[in-house]
């Protein structure tokens, strides 16, 4: 068994982001006028894109209401919330030891391009990626779509790559795309 890649989630693999993303949901849907979802409802759903999740949280809203939810929550996200989002415990010496070993990483999130590209910044983890993919540039998850863009873009077959989550999404979206799966649980 020879692997080439190994791909991440982000939220809740190599980022506890989780908190953060309680917090700014939570006063988001106050903004827009909404009740305030039930917290472990919406770390059930990290992982996936922000539409699939208002649209689990509050079914059968109109497009207007989803727009302010989304407007308030990416507010609440970049310029209010200052909630801490540690990487998890050994993800950095992680990368590098696989980096180290000849492997290419890469990440396919649930993230929107804006949120990830933020982040990498911040904790400066950008350049350790060979290539990523967001929910706004492909299919969400658990549709394979990112995966195979993932998979594409670096040349490595199926068999060859290996996907590192903390989902059930993201065990759908390995299977989906012919991918052995890790599912990670700290």
């Amino acid at each position: 068994m020879k692997l080439d890649l190994v791909v991440f989630d982000w939220d809740g693999t190599l980022m506890d982001s989780g908190a953060r993303i309680v917090a700014c949901m939570s006063a988001a849907a106050l903004e827009a006028g909404l009740s305030v979802p039930d917290p472990e409802a919406v770390r059930h759903l990290i992982g996936l894109s922000l539409p699939q999740t208002y649209a689990t949280l509050y079914p059968g809203l109109d497009d207007r209401a989803y727009e302010r939810l989304s407007v308030a929550y990416r507010d609440q996200w970049i310029t209010h919330d200052r909630t801490p989002m540690p990487l998890f415990d050994g993800v950095e010496a992680g990368l590098e030891e696989l980096e180290a070993a000849g492997l290419m990483l890469s990440v396919a999130t649930g993230k929107s391009r804006r949120g990830l590209d933020r982040v990498l910044d911040e904790i400066g983890l950008r350049s350790r990626f060979v290539f990523t993919r967001c929910a706004d540039e492909a299919r969400p998850k658990p549709d394979p779509a990112m995966l195979l863009d993932v998979l594409d873009r670096t040349g490595v077959e199926a068999g060859g790559a290996l996907m590192v989550g903390d989902t059930l999404y993201d065990m759908q979206m390995a299977g989906s795309a012919g991918v052995r799966g890790l599912g990670v649980t700290y």
